[in-house]
């Protein structure tokens, strides 16, 4: 079913349920309207095409802004909406595992430095294809940005000359972002060089494909799926994970949360301060790996790891 039409009448079945209040309703609709937004911007105009991973993908979308009781009555408008196109209309449900973890929130999966240097170095740049994803993975990275942020970047935004991004975050709130000066010979390649061989029709958009169309983060997702499996990684990394990276790395080089929460554009600095919690379990773990005492209990017994 469209989703335009899928979304019309689970509202209608849904305001016929007493049981719903009006304000009920009310947050439903915004959140699966942002829900339907999110999957015309990957590509997916029918119910059917849903999946449990594009769900998930959404929901950890929504985690880097949101307060867990957001985030999980958003889970449930999803559960709602998916469950009635099962009952009513006999199509599969792929909100089926969802779940959204009570408690607090965990901490972010980040890569290592190593693990980034692996994953810009693996790509092919006489491949125009390759320049393109190596691009986009390297704003994604370098800049903190949201998968969404860099698939939208205008070229009007991005100035390589002056090293700095305007980006047009959530809720349409604008930040400046600097742009690392190991990354701008690479864009600046990718715009003067790919980029032109790739535009078919006239578009203002930065990131391209070779048809000369939008990038989707699905796409985003899928290309990192593909370098996961080509590098060995034993993590799965995803686009939002890069952007936990960029933070943890600044956080680890001792930029001030401040700083980072203006680049990253949290609303919320209680949401930024979540990497501090990385660096202070990674502090814990150095000691238990490496400091003597940590080897020996109170009475001198050693501990074996």
């Amino acid at each position: 079913m469209k989703l335009d039409l899928a979304l019309k009448k689970y509202l209608v079945h849904l305001k016929m349920n007493e049981a719903k209040s009006k304000n009920t309703i009310s947050s439903y609709e915004s959140d699966l309207t942002q829900y339907l937004a999110y999957l015309k911007e990957n590509g997916i105009t029918d119910t059917e095409e849903i999946t449990g991973n594009v769900i998930e993908a959404f929901i950890h979308l929504q985690i880097d802004d949101k307060s867990h009781k957001s985030v999980s009555r958003m889970a449930a408008s999803i559960r709602s909406f998916h469950q009635d196109l099962s009952f009513m209309y006999d199509e599969s449900d792929p909100s089926l595992n969802l779940s959204v973890h009570k408690g607090e929130r965990s901490l972010p999966v980040f890569c290592t430095v190593n693990e980034v240097e692996q994953l810009m170095s693996s790509f092919d740049h006489t491949d125009s294809d390759q320049f393109l994803d190596h691009a986009i993975l390297e704003a994604i990275y370098s800049c903190g940005l949201r998968v969404s942020e860099a698939c939208t970047l205008t070229i009007n935004r991005v100035d390589l000359e002056t090293g700095k991004m305007r980006i047009l975050g959530k809720g349409d709130k604008e930040r400046i972002v600097p742009i690392p000066d190991g990354s701008i010979a690479l864009l600046k390649e990718y715009r003067d060089v790919i980029r032109p061989v790739h535009v078919k029709q006239k578009t203002n958009l930065f990131f391209i494909n070779r048809f000369g169309r939008k990038i989707t983060p699905r796409h985003v997702e899928r290309l990192l799926e593909r370098k996961c499996i080509e590098l060995n990684f034993n993590k799965h990394i995803t686009p939002h994970k890069l952007r936990h990276s960029y933070a943890t790395h600044m956080l680890q080089g001792g930029a001030d949360l401040r700083s980072i929460q203006e680049i990253l554009g949290h609303s919320d600095i209680s949401t930024t301060e979540i990497y501090t919690h990385v660096q202070n379990r990674q502090m814990f773990d150095a000691y238990d790996k490496f400091h003597p005492n940590a080897m020996e209990d109170l009475f001198g017994k050693k501990n074996v790891k």
